[in-house]
C-alpha cells in the first residue's frame, strides 16, 4: 500500500508509507528523519558485511549472462546436483520444440558439405528440426559455442574415424563458427585429413580419417577393389596413430565399414572371418571385429608415451536407417519424424555394435587410469535409433550414382547437432567443470 498526497516539497524527496490496520495509520517521512535513515543504512550495511565475511556459503557476484544461464539450467541446487550425478544422457526421448536442432543455416555456416546440405539438395520438409533430445532424469543443456571454446582454449582436438565421424566434426564446426570463424589451415590431397584453427581461442580442430581404426587392406582382383578386406587385429592404422602425440582430446568412432567380408589376422595367422562361411576358419560376428578394433585402438592410446594427459572420448555407433533394401538394392529413408521408444529394437546389430564399443571403453578406463589417461563415452546410439528422419536420403547431390539414397550420414542442420550437446556435457565432466 502507498501513502496518498505524495508531492515534491523541497530538493529532498519525501517518501510516505501509509499502512492501515483497523484505525491505526502511520506515515514515515524520510525527508524529516535523515539521521535515522543514515544510521539504519549503516547498521544494515555492517550486518551484510559480516555475513559476507563469515558465511560458510558466501554470495558470488556473477554477470547477468551467468544468471540467465543458471536460470535456464535445469540443474540448480543440491537436489538438481544429485540428479546430474545420476543422469544417464543416453536414455530419453525426443520432445517437440520449435528451436529443436536449428542452430545454424546455409547462410550462417559456410562449411556445410554439399552432401549433407539437405535443403540445398532439395529437401522440403523442415519439421525434423523441431525436436530436442530429453534425457529421462535431467535436461540436456543447449550447446554453447562460447563456453565450448573456453574449455578447449589452447588445446588440440582430433576426430578419429570414418565419414560419419567426420559428419560429427562438420556439425561441431558449424556450431562453433557461430561464435568464431576458423581458418582452414590444412587439407591432404584426398581431403581425408583436415585441420582448422580458431585464432582467437588458440584451438586446433582436426579430422583423421580411417575406415577401421586398425590396419586393413582391400583385396584387389584384376586391379579392381573386391570389397573384401584383411584386418590386422593387433595393429592400429598408422595414418591416424602418427598424429596422436600433441592431441589433448581424441573423439574416436567407427563401425559402418565393418559390414562386409573381412579376414581377421593376428600376426601372420588368420584368427577369424566375417561373412565368409569358409571351412576351417572361425566365423565371427561384425560386433566381434569391431570390439577387437577398439581394443587395439585403446591399447595403443594407453601405451602412447607421448600422449600425457590425453582425454579419449568414444562416440558410440550411429545407426543407418535403410528401409526395403540396402544402400545398393533400393533401400531408402524418407520418414519425416522420429520414432518413439517402443519402435526401436535394442536387440539389433546396431545396438550390439554399441555394446561392443562400450565394453572396450570400460576396459580402457580400468587400465588407463594409472597412466594419467582419461576415457569417456558420448553415447548417441539409442537417441539416433529413433531418428530415421535425420538422413539425407535422396537429397545428397549424387544422382549420377543411379539415385542411391544416403541413409548413413546426417543432414546439417539436424539431429546430428545433438551429438555435440551430449559431447559438451561429457567434455565438461572430463575437464572437471561439471558433475553431469
Amino acid at each position: 500500500m502507498t501513502c496518498t498526497g505524495m508531492n515534491m516539497k523541497s530538493s529532498s524527496t519525501v517518501f510516505r508509507e501509509k499502512i492501515q490496520f483497523g484505525k491505526v495509520e502511520r506515515c514515515i517521512d524520510m525527508g524529516r528523519r535523515p539521521v535515522h535513515f543514515i544510521l539504519s543504512t549503516l547498521f544494515i550495511a555492517t550486518i551484510f558485511s559480516i555475513f559476507l565475511l563469515y558465511s560458510p556459503n558466501p554470495l558470488y557476484l556473477i554477470s547477468k549472462q551467468g544468471l540467465e544461464q543458471q536460470a535456464s539450467s535445469p540443474m540448480q541446487g543440491h537436489k538438481s546436483h544429485q540428479k546430474r550425478e545420476s543422469c544417464d544422457l543416453s536414455k530419453g526421448h525426443w520432445v517437440r520444440e520449435s528451436r529443436g536442432s536449428f542452430f545454424y543455416t546455409n547462410s550462417s555456416c559456410a562449411t556445410i558439405p554439399e552432401s549433407k546440405n539437405c535443403f540445398m539438395q532439395g529437401r522440403m520438409d523442415m519439421d525434423f528440426l523441431n525436436w530436442r533430445w530429453k534425457p529421462d532424469q535431467c535436461d540436456l543443456p543447449r550447446f554453447n559455442a562460447k563456453t565450448f571454446l573456453q574449455i578447449v582454449q589452447g588445446k588440440t582436438m582430433a576426430f578419429i574415424g570414418d565419414s560419419v565421424t567426420r559428419n560429427h566434426m562438420e556439425s561441431l564446426l558449424c556450431l562453433l563458427s557461430q561464435e568464431e570463424i576458423p581458418e582452414d589451415i590444412y587439407k591432404d590431397s584426398e581431403d581425408r585429413f583436415r585441420t582448422w584453427y580458431f585464432h582467437r581461442s588458440n584451438f586446433t580442430l582436426k579430422v583423421l580419417w580411417t575406415k577401421f581404426l586398425i590396419a586393413g587392406e582391400e583385396r584387389m582382383i584384376n586391379g579392381t577393389g573386391s570389397s573384401i578386406f584383411d584386418l590386422q587385429l593387433d595393429k592400429v592404422d598408422d595414418g591416424w596413430a602418427k598424429h596422436l602425440p600433441g592431441v589433448d582430446y581424441a573423439i574416436v568412432s567407427a563401425g559402418h565399414w565393418f559390414f562386409r567380408v573381412m579376414y581377421l589376422h593376428e600376426g601372420d595367422n588368420v584368427v577369424g572371418c566375417v561373412y565368409c562361411n569358409e571351412p576351417n576358419v572361425t566365423n565371427r560376428n561384425v560386433d566381434f571385429a569391431l570390439q577387437m578394433s577398439f581394443r587395439a585402438t585403446f591399447n595403443y592410446i594407453n601405451g602412447c608415451k607421448n600422449c600425457s594427459g590425453l582425454v579419449t572420448l568414444l562416440r558410440t555407433f550411429a545407426p543407418a536407417h535403410f528401409e526395403n533394401g540396402a544402400w545398393n538394392t533400393g533401400g531408402y529413408c524418407n520418414r519425416t519424424g522420429p520414432f518413439n521408444e517402443t519402435e526401436i529394437d535394442l536387440t539389433s546389430s546396431e545396438w550390439q555394435m554399441r555394446n561392443a564399443q562400450v565394453k572396450e571403453i570400460k576396459r580402457a578406463r580400468k587400465f588407463g587410469g594409472n597412466q594419467g589417461k582419461r576415457f569417456g563415452v558420448v553415447d548417441v546410439t539409442r537417441a539416433m535409433l529413433m531418428r530415421p528422419d535425420g538422413h539425407p536420403g535422396e537429397h545428397w547431390g549424387n544422382k549420377w550414382k543411379g539415385g542411391l539414397n544416403d541413409c548413413v550420414h546426417w543432414c546439417m542442420p539436424g539431429p546430428v547437432d545433438t551429438w555435440s550437446e551430449i559431447f559438451m556435457a561429457v567434455l565438461r565432466k572430463e575437464a572437471g567443470l561439471s558433475s553431469l
